[in-house]
């Protein structure tokens, strides 16, 4: 049986060391690569955002969110890695602006990798600014390097069989009744989140039941 974690950060892992090598000539550093569900993003790149206990050593984050590798291909989505890569590539050896700010610098990098950067993922888009995505330009060299990976048999990532919208749903579905039950004698009862209900044998105020959702982090 195959082990979804080890499958899918081993091909991230294996991914980037190729891209690094083929885009970047192997100059990037390591960084650790995570997967994270940040709104109306497809990734990001987080400089010195992770280190040990003891600060002995500091490591950059390269995030990609796998709520779009379904509606993306594996194509697209590793183009979001090399796109942020090339956020790290600056961040070493250029001059970053602002934080998440695609300035000049960037954008001519990107384009040297074959990706070319726009506001709106399309030819004519603005090249610089807070929120740019970018196009994979046919025949350049990210088209090649991941027409070269893929030849390799690099393993298909996972993807979400559900998406946002069910989980919504199905939120919703379950926090329309909350489980209530009487401290005194265990009586349990169903009813809307935050109904006032008195056991009948008891005349004590039954108790809601926590949810399992409470305490979860919002994220950025």
């Amino acid at each position: 049986m195959t082990d979804p974690t080890a499958t899918t950060y081993e091909a991230l892992n294996r991914a980037y060391a190729f891209l690094n090598d083929r885009l970047f000539s192997g100059t990037l550093p390591a960084c650790l690569i995570t997967m994270q569900r940040k709104a109306k993003t497809y990734g990001y790149f987080a400089p010195q955002r992770f280190g040990g206990r003891d600060s002995a050593e500091i490591t950059d984050e390269i995030a990609l969110n796998p709520s779009h590798f379904k509606e993306r291909s594996d194509r697209e989505s590793l183009s979001t890695l090399a796109h942020e890569m090339a956020h790290l590539w600056q961040q070493h050896y250029g001059k970053p602006s602002r934080t998440a700010y695609h300035n000049k610098e960037w954008a001519a990098k990107m384009i040297e990798i074959g990706l070319h950067p726009s506001d709106t993922g399309q030819p004519g888009g603005k090249q610089t600014g807070q929120k740019v995505s970018h196009y994979i330009i046919d025949g350049g060299p990210y088209c090649r390097a991941y027409a070269e990976l893929a030849a390799q048999g690099f393993p298909p990532l996972y993807v979400e069989l559900w998406s946002d919208a069910d989980a919504r749903k199905a939120k919703k579905k379950a926090a329309s009744k909350t489980k209530y039950t009487c401290p005194d004698c265990a009586a349990n009862a169903w009813a809307k989140p935050g109904t006032k209900l008195i056991c009948g044998d008891c005349e004590t105020a039954m108790e809601a039941e926590e949810s399992e959702s409470e305490g979860e982090d919002g994220g950025e």
